[in-house]
């Protein structure tokens, strides 16, 4: 991460009524702060992130899981604090976050997380899921939530992208990854 941000977080005395709403509706997060900077990308990029967290079809757990670990392999320390208290909201323990920054075949997942998280990797990774990794997530999974969950990656990559380029600087008191 950059030692200062590349761009700084907008103020209010920066936006217009609707970015004000836009931003202010969302906490006001440097995250949302700084996307301000290009008010018409902040509007339509909250569209699709909303799909993503709050109307996929994927259950809040698995959606967790997804975002985690994808914050993690794409060294984004603020996408994963800010989603490590989510994923504590949604069902996951403190130390399925935490084996979630280690290897996924030696930390006890379940056939199904550790699919899923193979899934994970493989996109960072490949940009595709392997033949074998599809087959297993096919076995449960609708079509709806295998679309969801290749763009729910897609989409918190995209993010720790933005993030990590920019110097997002987290908000005071926000975790960040887990002590080795």
């Amino acid at each position: 991460m950059a030692t200062a941000p590349r761009l700084a977080p907008t103020t209010e005395d920066d936006w217009d009524e609707e970015t004000r709403e836009l931003v202010l509706s969302n906490n006001g997060l440097n995250i949302f702060r700084t996307v301000a900077h290009h008010p018409k990308l902040l509007k339509r990029w909250l569209v699709f992130g909303r799909h993503v967290l709050a109307k996929s079809s994927l259950p809040p757990r698995e959606r967790e899981l997804a975002i985690l670990r994808t914050g993690w392999r794409c060294g984004s320390e603020y996408e994963f604090g800010q989603h490590t208290v989510i994923g504590l909201g949604s069902g996951l323990s403190e130390d399925e976050i935490r084996n979630l920054t280690q290897d996924a075949s030696s930390t006890g997942w379940s056939h199904e997380d550790e699919t899923l998280i193979r899934a994970v990797d493989e996109l960072v990774d490949d940009h595709r899921i392997s033949d074998q990794t599809w087959s297993d997530l096919a076995g449960t999974w609708s079509k709806q939530q295998l679309l969801d969950l290749v763009f729910a990656v897609g989409q918190y990559t995209l993010v720790s992208s933005m993030l990590n380029t920019f110097g997002v600087e987290p908000e005071d008191g926000l975790p960040g990854f887990p002590a080795a």
